[in-house]
């Protein structure tokens, strides 16, 4: 993967938030990719649980100061930076007081999820977009993984769909068991519609559970990774059915290649 540009987008990262399955392999990966010689960025939004100060985040200024349009209403973007130790990686934080200032990630002290979470996906997906655009940074690929950023397929596929710089860039999704209850907020589908986005490309989004929101993250990428051991058989058989290139789940002592692989082969071949 030497020289191939790859951009990792991803709800959480550690060493930023705790370990679970989505942090961990949206560390694992690209450390796995850098220490080939490819080039890799990675995106996530910065939280009010991210501690800055022991984390060493600053604001980039030249890149903040744009506002996003989400729902008819103009939103600030604040884009910060810090390096993973040890590993010269660099992390991009998408941040805005309204969406991300609260000390949590997904869900309030009862487990509720955020009223806003839909708004704060479509914010953070063309927060992504507009900075690696400031940054004149063309990725091979672009990797989504964890739910709060499943929406940039979809952006990517339609707002953006006439943006040179992505014209040859592949998207790839994982699909992770970390799931959540319920559903995002019932107008969400009218809140992306709003940006020129058909309904009939997003009919999932109609009723935004977990497994609506993936489908229609898959039928805009590329290709799939079955990222977790346990993904719903709802999602196994949506991706086999999608006809589009997909990874089996790959055990840690055998992801390195398996995902160099599929990258090379499945692809970009």
């Amino acid at each position: 993967m030497e020289d191939k540009r790859i951009l990792y987008v991803s709800s959480e990262v550690v060493p930023y938030l705790a370990e679970n399955e989505v942090s961990l392999m949206s560390y694992d990966i690209p450390k796995m990719i850098n220490d080939q010689g490819g080039q890799i960025r990675i995106f996530m939004p910065r939280y009010g649980n991210v501690n800055e100060r022991r984390h060493q985040l600053h604001e980039v200024i030249r890149l903040s100061g744009m506002n996003l349009v989400v729902n008819d209403v103009d939103m600030p973007l604040i884009i910060k930076v810090a390096s993973i130790p040890k590993e010269r990686i660099q992390v991009y934080f998408i941040d805005n007081d309204e969406y991300f200032k609260r000390k949590a990630t997904f869900t309030d002290e009862e487990g509720v999820l955020f009223p806003d979470n839909d708004e704060r996906a479509i914010f953070f997906a063309k927060g992504v977009v507009e900075t690696v655009k400031k940054l004149n940074w063309v990725p091979d690929i672009i990797h989504v993984q964890g739910w709060m950023a499943a929406m940039l397929p979809i952006y990517m596929k339609h707002f953006y769909k006439d943006e040179a710089l992505f014209a040859d860039t592949k998207i790839v999704t994982s699909v992770f068991n970390q799931s959540f209850d319920g559903s995002l907020d019932a107008g969400m589908s009218k809140k992306v519609q709003f940006d020129g986005i058909p309904q009939a490309a997003i009919s999932e989004l109609d009723i935004p559970t977990f497994e609506n929101i993936m489908m229609a993250s898959i039928n805009h990428c590329d290709g799939v990774v079955i990222a977790s051991e346990n993904v719903s058989s709802n999602l196994t058989k949506y991706i086999e059915a999608s006809k589009k290139p997909f990874l089996p789940f790959a055990t840690k002592d055998k992801f390195a290649e398996a995902y160099t692989e599929f990258y090379k082969n499945q692809i970009l071949g």
